[in-house]
């Protein structure tokens, strides 16, 4: 992975190329951004960058070499995981190495929830545990094989559990010498605030239309109309146009999902029976995986967004074609308003909020249902 493998983001790659040029480089980095957006790409072409510029000429081809299989001994990964049937009791990053390997090789831009699937613990919540964070200082510790940098990604850094999290922030604290830090998140906020505060944080925006069309193009045989609609679904992210373009994207089953949930709550105000629909429906989302009910509740936010688009007339704007062509979109995009959008987007982040941090999934789906049959009729 090179910067110029990566998608757009040519500011960013402006300053990191400086820092190093400049040898202004942070012991410490939070790159923060949307799924999709190209932390992890980014992350690994800075230290393949970082690496380069403080070796010989004679090494670079090495360096390169390592670096595009990912791995180099110098290079070092920590990412959210759990127990399989083939992993030890208490496993760490390095059990799952070849299986990262070959998920980032396949393709950076992809998501937790498809590495997860990926090593098979998808119906689990991955993390980062405090053995995880005892063997990142068994293995900084250790002499550069190079004798160069060492660069430690933390993938998913908001997974680290209070343990793991006070044991590193020692280490970044107080680094050994030559050694870098880079810690990737799409929720900042979730990291330890003394953590946050001593790393560089760089922000990353989502992809540019045009970027995710070229991504597209180059990786799929597509056209190009059908490239530009992708790209105008894909909400800035990359790894939403690959499931997008790849006809595997959860979308289908979420607008089911959706169409059943705002029916039944249009109904239920003032027709006791189909609350118990809603009940029904909080069940059944209750039963899926946490990562799950959490896309599909940043899936309603989209839907709700571009609902509240269509019915202010900003066309332009609204890219969202339902699969089922029975469902009146124009329709219910009338009772989305400045009236009741602010209140149906608190309580779906308060949902998302709360299904993080291991809320009883049917109370909250359940209250949610509530809350927004009240929300529906708001005038």
């Amino acid at each position: 992975m090179t910067f110029k493998s990566i998608l757009g983001l040519d500011h960013l790659k402006s300053h990191l190329r400086n820092s190093i040029l400049n040898n202004r480089v942070p012991h410490a980095q939070l790159f923060t951004g949307a799924t999709g957006s190209g932390t992890l790409p980014m992350a690994i072409a800075f230290a393949r960058a970082l690496m380069i510029h403080y070796s010989s000429d004679a090494r670079s081809l090495s360096i390169s070499s390592m670096m595009n299989q990912l791995t180099h001994p110098d290079l070092h990964f920590v990412y959210p995981i759990n127990t399989t049937s083939t992993s030890p009791k208490k496993p760490v990053s390095e059990d799952f190495i070849k299986d990262w390997r070959s998920f980032i090789l396949d393709n950076p831009y992809q998501s937790l929830y498809d590495w997860y699937m990926k090593i098979g613990i998808e119906k689990k919540q991955g993390s980062i545990n405090v053995e995880e964070a005892a063997h990142v200082v068994k293995a900084l510790s250790l002499k550069s094989f190079e004798g160069g940098p060492k660069v430690m990604i933390v993938w998913c850094a908001d997974k680290m559990n209070t343990a793991a999290a006070n044991k590193l922030l020692k280490l970044i604290e107080e680094p050994p010498t030559n050694t870098y830090f880079i810690l990737i998140t799409d929720s900042p906020e979730d990291i330890l605030q003394t953590i946050r505060s001593r790393c560089q944080r760089l922000e990353f925006p989502p992809l540019g239309e045009t970027d995710i069309v070229n991504g597209l193009l180059a990786d799929f045989d597509i056209s190009e109309n059908d490239a530009i609609k992708i790209a105008q679904q894909s909400d800035g992210s990359f790894s939403k146009a690959i499931h997008l373009a790849e006809h595997d994207s959860d979308d289908e089953q979420f607008e089911q999902w959706f169409i059943i949930w705002v029916r039944s709550a249009f109904q239920a105000k003032g027709n006791k029976h189909v609350v118990i629909d809603l009940l029904d429906w909080s069940d059944t989302l209750a039963s899926e995986t946490r990562e799950t009910q959490k896309r599909f509740l940043n899936y309603c936010i989209q839907f709700f967004r571009q609902a509240l688009l269509n019915n202010y007339k900003a066309k332009s704007l609204v890219f969202l074609t339902p699969y089922n062509d029975k469902f009146k979109f124009d329709k219910f995009s009338e009772f989305i308003s400045g009236a009741n959008i602010i209140d149906i987007f608190q309580v779906l982040e308060e949902a998302i909020f709360h299904i993080e941090r291991n809320g009883n999934a049917k109370m909250i789906f359940s209250d949610l249902s509530f809350q927004l049959t009240r929300f529906l009729h708001k005038k």
